[in-house]
């Protein structure tokens, strides 16, 4: 088996998909790479760790040539709320940088996983149940990135045969990583704030729907993907995957089971209240259920327990 690269592995995906790879392939057979530091010691020093800029085309050689990659997950990515703050950044990073990732794959050879987002879809986009196949108007420069991957990693496909798959994640909700400016970071931010001071100001609406979806799930629908058959993929790239939908009170609703006297209140942000507005209630999966198997496992009621019993845990062994 060739090594596995994950480019933006210090991020808010790429730290627990690089362990969760390692643990499956072996740590050595994963190149975890970044423009930062791992602060983590496991995610530093428990496999292979190479500094790789992506709009350095000979930063990626290098590592290419160092490694014997056969598959690359790119999740280096500017994220929708910082996209706005400075859109030049965006598009150079989410674009020019998955360029020469795809290059990189044509070149070497290499199966490729990029991640677009429920950001990819706009105010025109039927809002529920989004079908797989659907109009795609984004009118945040995180979406139009995003739309240009699927779009990019398509032609690759067709014209070069490079081994491209993606899916279209929702907001994702995490125990381990640090939000990183994301719209629905408002459902991470949310627990921790519940444990220590048993309150918590949301950015959002109280009755924003968003589709969300807790890591395990993501980490295994990325690895389902990358191992299932080709020749079954009709679609290939930017796969819907969703697991549950919910509002902010809603959630709020679920956290006070566990910690009833927990209170939530509101100032909203009216940038990323915008972008949370265009985005979807929840997407139509189906495809990806047909083409290679995918269901999650984590409805709202086991994420919040999960995450409460996590973050308690964290909380207590950073004290």
């Amino acid at each position: 088996m060739k090594q596995i690269l994950v480019t933006g592995a210090v991020g808010q995906i790429g730290a627990e998909l690089t362990t969760a790879l390692r643990q499956r392939y072996g740590c050595e057979k994963v190149v975890a790479t970044d423009i930062r530091m791992p602060v983590d010691k496991d995610l530093r020093d428990g496999g292979p760790f190479e500094f790789l800029d992506v709009l350095d085309p000979n930063h990626i050689t290098r590592v290419m040539q160092i490694y014997q990659i056969g598959t690359i997950y790119h999740l280096a990515a500017v994220l929708s709320a910082i996209g706005e703050s400075r859109p030049n950044v965006a598009w150079t990073i989410n674009v020019n940088g998955l360029y020469n990732i795809l290059e990189a794959a044509r070149q070497y050879q290499c199966s490729l996983f990029f991640p677009s987002s429920i950001g990819a879809f706009g105010k025109l986009t039927p809002k529920d149940n989004t079908p797989q196949d659907t109009i795609q108007r984004p009118d945040t420069i995180y979406g139009v990135t995003k739309v240009a991957g699927e779009l990019i990693c398509d032609y690759y496909y067709k014209r070069f045969k490079v081994d491209t798959r993606g899916v279209r994640f929702p907001g994702l909700i995490s125990c381990v990583a640090e939000p990183g400016g994301g719209t629905t970071d408002y459902a991470v931010e949310i627990f921790y704030e519940a444990i220590k001071h048993k309150k918590y100001t949301c950015y959002l609406k109280a009755d924003t729907y968003l589709d969300m979806m807790y890591m395990p799930d993501a980490l295994r629908a990325m690895v389902n993907l990358m191992e299932a058959d080709g020749t079954r993929l009709l679609h290939r790239n930017a796969f819907n995957v969703t697991a549950m939908h919910f509002t902010p009170q809603q959630l709020a609703v679920e956290i006070r089971k566990h910690i009833p006297d927990f209170k939530i209140s509101y100032e909203v942000d009216p940038v990323r209240q915008e972008i949370a507005d265009s985005w979807p209630n929840y997407m139509d999966d189906s495809a990806a259920r047909a083409e290679w198997g995918w269901k999650p496992e984590y409805d709202l009621e086991m994420m919040t327990s999960d995450m409460l019993g996590k973050i308690r845990q964290k909380i207590a062994v950073d004290d």
